[in-house]
């Protein structure tokens, strides 16, 4: 099984015209994601490789059948592309635009609440449920299907690093997201948790943080209470100096707060396995996992 996206998901690329929308729905489509539209304001009526390009995102929801939308649409637009789909009734949004404005994001974030869907990022590297769906910018091949391991992570790059190292060691994945490090975002560390213990074929999660904020503090708390599957943990940015913003909106440290060696010590104290050499966080989760 898998969370959030599998074979039967139907997706519409926003901004499927622009070059990085043709460029990964085209990455999208070979791995065998079931791209079924694209959406472009004004460019209704044209084709991007033979897949039909509307208006609106309504229309391919209503013409294409899409049930889920990932979004390349530039900064200033992006928001309004999430609450365009949120309108349109897919049940899930990707949104893998860099840059939106906090303020935009909250105005988004309030508009969603108590509405049937699920907004993943933005500012992530999407989501791939291995061997059935991509939904994103993830390279496809470092994949092995039909798991046993769920991956979580609010750094895109390290989602791939440790995807590629599960893989080195013949681990293989249910499903690997990237939950985007901004500090306002859709999904978060709880709801994938949450998900992934109710799904039968994971056997046990990764869990990749960084400094900034406090959702691995609280993901911790919830994994003690919670949890019955083995977490492994690895917090980015543990050389990183106080003070200074590390790239992610959402990574900086205030005072003591949001320190990586704070959120080592609360998944510690959270039953959580904290690897902190990320060179060796393969060898170290078919430790933990037996696997």
């Amino acid at each position: 099984m898998s969370i959030f996206v599998n074979k039967d998901t139907k997706v519409i690329v926003q901004g499927i015209t622009g070059r990085e929308g043709q460029f990964h729905t085209r990455q999208c489509v070979s791995y065998g994601t079931n791209v079924v539209a694209g959406s472009t304001p004004g460019k209704g009526g044209q084709e991007m490789d033979g897949i039909p390009v509307y208006n609106t995102v309504r229309q391919g929801v209503e013409e294409a059948g899409a049930n889920c939308s990932l979004i390349f649409v530039p900064p200033a637009f992006a928001a309004d592309a999430v609450l365009e789909a949120v309108d349109a009734g897919v049940e899930l949004v990707v949104a893998i635009t860099e840059g939106i404005p906090v303020l935009d994001m909250m105005r988004v974030k309030n508009y969603m609440q108590n509405k049937p869907v699920r907004l993943i990022g933005p500012n992530c590297p999407g989501i791939t449920t291995p061997g059935e769906s991509k939904v994103g910018i993830m390279p496809g091949n470092i994949h092995i299907p039909g798991g046993p391991i769920g991956v979580v992570s609010r750094s895109g790059t390290l989602t791939y690093e440790v995807v590629d190292q599960l893989t080195k060691q013949g681990i293989g994945q249910t499903t690997c997201l990237g939950i985007g490090g901004d500090p306002v975002n859709g999904t978060n560390f709880i709801d994938c948790l949450e998900a992934f213990e109710q799904d039968p074929e994971t056997k046990g999660i990764v869990m990749v943080g960084e400094i900034g904020g406090d959702a691995e503090e609280r993901a911790a708390e919830y994994v003690q209470k919670h949890l019955s599957k083995p977490v492994v943990g690895f917090i980015a940015g543990l050389t990183a100096p106080p003070g200074r913003r590390m790239g992610h909106a959402g990574a900086i440290i205030s005072g003591k707060s949001g320190t990586a060696q704070g959120k080592i010590e609360a998944m510690r104290a959270g039953g959580i396995h904290v690897c902190e050499d990320l060179g060796t966080l393969g060898e170290f989760c078919k430790d933990v996992f037996a696997v």
